[in-house]
């Protein structure tokens, strides 16, 4: 594997070699001469030389930074800056934002001053000066450290600033407050939450609003299940949600009674329920049995017993299991607080079972054991060395097989991976039984709102295929994780209401004990000290309890990759998202505390935040499974006991100290490179099928238009025969008469008469009465030939009209009388043809029969 990345820039190694080479001449001031400042006091100036970086969010503003900082992870220097709402680290020069140094305050779980004095081989030690480094442990599996120039304060301000920022005192001061809701508006939880219960109950073509919630109007319910508003003010469990699923054939004075044998008044309740089969999914915290394990009540009995009252189709009683999270020695300390399990002898054909999961401080130690080993053995560390050359040698090498095996057990001695198989297998058991054999299963540890949390939520996402979409995963974490009273502030160490000082408020939180273990230290090129721990991470109540849950999400999306509609990578967002406390969702420690604060309308909402970076790219976005085929898994997902052996998630786990390995993402990033590839050569395929379509249509229409053309074509021959034979015609009877006819090219037509010897040869034009053009006549098939025949004299005398009518006209006597009516053809405006369309003339013939008789 390559050598760790060498900056133009100094090292912090680069300190450590040039440290032996300036002893007693001027040591470690010449070694950082390359970050000399002008004035003493860098910060200030910097801040108002640097007001606007092109990386800073909105409202986020520039608290501190100093220059010549060295990420000592990949020997980096750049600038290192406090905003208020991350800790961000700039490479030198270019100002790009180095993606390890940069981290949001609140995923700082800790930090710490630390110094590396230089074991060299001078006699005089103390004329070596020490390596000022701070040290940054985030919950999102980091470990990062800088380096300070000597006799600077910049380490101080950065540190004091860090003391400020990253764990503020009120609840207000975290910068989604300072941000605001802007572009992403967060609608009323409660909301969806309804909507939910509506879709639980079959009425999921309702839609709740406001107006139903302040008027108490969302009492809906079917044979089975009703929803409740006993606890819509928080006055019978503040951890629990307004609105309750509970079984129908209990009222809401006996869910009250109920609530009292239940810790925290945490009282048995519907999470979820099989649309055919009636078998639910229940949840409730621990109930008070005390140490004999003889207390009883039997309105809690009553509750109990409703959860599984429907008879199966074969006529039995349907069983129920009771699933106790914690180790049975665990419950049964309880025991001596009040606390306990249940009896299987008072409640009627149930069956206690214990889980053995771990508690919250177990999972957190696991964690920092986890990071720390990942750290170890990774390719690069928080020292700034690669794993291969950590402790003088390396550590693969020259065939060392008992270090491979000895980092082989350092992981499983963190414990982590088997935290999360015992929470998966708790998970697939309860969704077995609810699948399999129509049982209902209530699940329980201490409070109800960790294990339980996390055994009931990844229950629901088994049995229910919604629930693997993006609207539904939102809405099981509404619904099982926030409504249900998850404590997220105590577990990802955030300012709670009641801390805040300005709203009193007095929640009965179970006090923990414990401490965060010590934070890893270095031997390998000095010994690291470290002088003060941060004392604003001191609380003992944080734990990775969902960060694990979405831990054991990502392992279920690795054994079926058609199952679900989001990726990986959307997962990593969603934790960072969580953990980095930039959007209000995840405040406070439960529903009644998120009303009492306004979250909703003073901060963003995450959901919104990540619906909209889908919606820039679409379904090409990483946030979606490229893979998720809804048909493929439409039912319950059941995975066998060997499928349940998990990994490490490299996409999260990986993504620091193996930034290479952990690329296992980018598989599924090119295959989503080449499923954008084909949709868009579908695409193009579509357009030219449609263009090819187009053509085809445009083709058979110049076709059809062709054919009628060739229609037209041959009518208009078929017109010219017959005006040739017409005007044939037109010629043997002008000739019958005794006239020759000649046509000419332009159009005239010569008459010579001849039928008269004495007649002198006169000249008649003939043109057309219609269009002379030849296409007008071939236009019109029924278009009759008229000809009009004009009488030019070439000799004008006194009797042309006598001659005229002595040599044309059939009427004319032999004495020289005319048989025409009235004469009237005589007239020079009269012409020989108009015999031929006057029929009123003949029909005047008849009226003068002596005009006929035979001679």
């Amino acid at each position: 594997m390559a050598a760790p990345k060498q900056s133009r820039s100094t090292s912090l190694r680069d300190y450590s070699a040039e440290s032996e080479k300036m002893e007693g001449s001027g040591g470690w001031d010449d070694a950082f001469d390359l970050f000399k400042l002008e004035e003493p006091h860098p910060v200030a100036r910097s801040i108002s030389h640097h007001a606007n970086y092109k990386c800073l969010l909105e409202a986020e503003r520039v608290m501190v930074e100093g220059r010549g900082v060295v990420l000592v992870n990949i020997d980096e220097a750049g600038t290192l800056i406090v905003t208020n709402f991350r800790l961000i680290f700039m490479s030198e020069g270019t100002e790009n934002v180095v993606t390890l140094g940069t981290i949001p305050l609140a995923t700082i779980e800790k930090f710490n001053k630390m110094v590396i004095k230089n074991q060299s081989a001078s006699r005089q030690p103390d004329k070596t000066p020490s390596l000022r480094l701070l040290q940054v442990i985030g919950k999102d599996m980091r470990i990062v450290v800088f380096g300070f120039r000597p006799k600077t304060k910049q380490r101080r301000v950065v540190f004091d600033a860090l003391l400020r920022c990253t764990k503020p005192s009120v609840l207000w001061d975290l910068y989604a407050f300072t941000c605001g809701p802007s572009k992403f508006r967060n609608a009323n939880p409660k909301v969806r939450l309804l909507n939910e219960y509506f879709r639980l109950l079959g009425k999921g073509s309702l839609s709740a609003s406001m107006d139903m919630i302040e008027h108490g109007s969302y009492t809906l319910s079917n044979e089975l299940w009703r929803i409740s508003t006993v606890n819509c003010n928080y006055s019978m469990c503040q951890s629990y949600p307004f609105a309750l699923l509970v079984p129908k054939s209990i009222s809401d004075e006996e869910v009250l009674q109920a609530s009292s044998f239940r810790a925290r008044c945490r009282l048995p309740v519907v999470s979820w329920c099989h649309p055919g089969t009636g078998a639910v999914l229940a949840r409730s915290s621990q109930p008070l049995v005390g140490l004999m394990m003889n207390m009883r009540n039997n309105t809690d009995e009553k509750l109990v017993a409703a959860l599984c009252s429907q008879l199966t189709g074969a006529g039995g009683r349907r069983k129920l299991y009771i699933a106790d999270a914690r180790p049975r020695k665990n419950a049964l300390a309880n025991g001596a607080m009040g606390g306990g399990s249940e009896s299987s002898s008072n409640y009627f054909q149930s069956e206690v079972v214990f889980f053995g999961i771990d508690n919250i401080h177990a999972m957190r130690e696991s964690l920092s054991r986890l990071r720390d080993y990942l750290d170890t053995h990774g390719t690069t560390s928080s020292d700034g060395i690669s794993s291969f050359l950590r402790h003088g040698g390396w550590t693969w090498g020259g065939g060392n097989l008992s270090s491979m095996s000895a980092s082989v057990s350092t992981l499983g001695d963190t414990g982590w991976l088997i935290h999360v198989q015992s929470v998966l297998a708790g998970s697939v058991w309860i969704a077995a039984r609810v699948a399999l054999e129509s049982a209902s299963v209530l699940v329980h540890c201490s409070d109800g709102w960790d294990r339980t949390t996390q055994l009931v939520s990844l229950a629901n996402l088994l049995l229910d295929p919604y629930y693997r979409t993006f609207t539904g995963f939102q809405a099981l974490i509404e619904k099982d994780w926030l409504a249900f009273g998850h404590p997220f502030a105590d577990r990802v160490g955030m300012p709670t209401v009641s801390g805040t000082g300005n709203m009193p408020l007095e929640l009965s939180r179970q006090s923990s004990v414990g401490s965060f273990p010590p934070s890893p230290m270095r031997q390998s090129s000095g010994s690291f000290t470290s002088q003060t721990p941060s004392s604003s991470h001191a609380q003992n109540n944080y734990s990775p309890i969902f960060l694990q849950w979405v831990d054991c999400v990502s392992q279920l999306l690795r054994m079926y990759p058609f199952a679900f509609e989001f990726s990986s990578a959307f997962l990593v967002d969603l934790l960072d998202t969580v953990i980095s406390c930039r959007f209000g969702n995840f405040f406070c420690n439960s529903e009644k505390e998120r009303q009492q604060v306004g979250v909703s309308e003073a901060c963003g909402c995450m959901w919104a935040y990540l619906a909209d970076l889908r919606s820039l790219e679409g379904r090409s976005h990483s946030h979606y499974n490229i893979f998720y085929d809804p048909h493929e898994h439409g039912g319950p997902l059941l995975p066998p006991a060997a499928a349940l052996a998990p990994t490490l998630w490299p996409q999260f786990h990986l993504r620091w100290a193996c930034p290479s390995e952990a690329r296992a993402g980018e598989l599924e990033a090119q295959c989503r490179n080449v499923s954008i590839k084909f949709s868009e050569l579908q695409k193009a395929k579509e357009v030219a099928e449609r263009k090819a379509t187009e053509i085809t249509v445009a083709m058979e229409s110049l076709s059809a238009e062709l054919q009628n053309e060739k229609k037209i074509s041959s009518s208009a021959t078929a017109l010219a025969k017959r005006a040739s034979k017409e005007n044939a015609a037109i010629k043997r009877a002008i000739q019958s008469l005794g006239c020759k006819v000649h046509f000419a090219r332009s159009g005239e037509t010569t008459v010579d008469v001849e039928s008269n010897t004495r007649a002198t040869p006169q000249k008649f034009m003939c043109s057309s009465s219609k269009s002379e053009s030849d296409g007008n006549l071939l236009n019109d098939e029924k278009s009759d030939l008229s000809v009009s025949i004009t009488v030019v004299a070439e000799d004008v005398s006194d009797n042309r009209i006598g001659r005229v009518c002595e040599t044309l006209c059939p009427l004319r006597t032999r004495d020289g009388g005319c048989r025409w009516p009235d004469a009237g053809c005589a007239q020079l405006s009269s012409q020989f043809v108009g015999l031929k369309a006057n029929f009123d003339a003949f029909d005047r013939l008849s009226i003068y029969d002596s005009y006929f008789e035979t001679e």
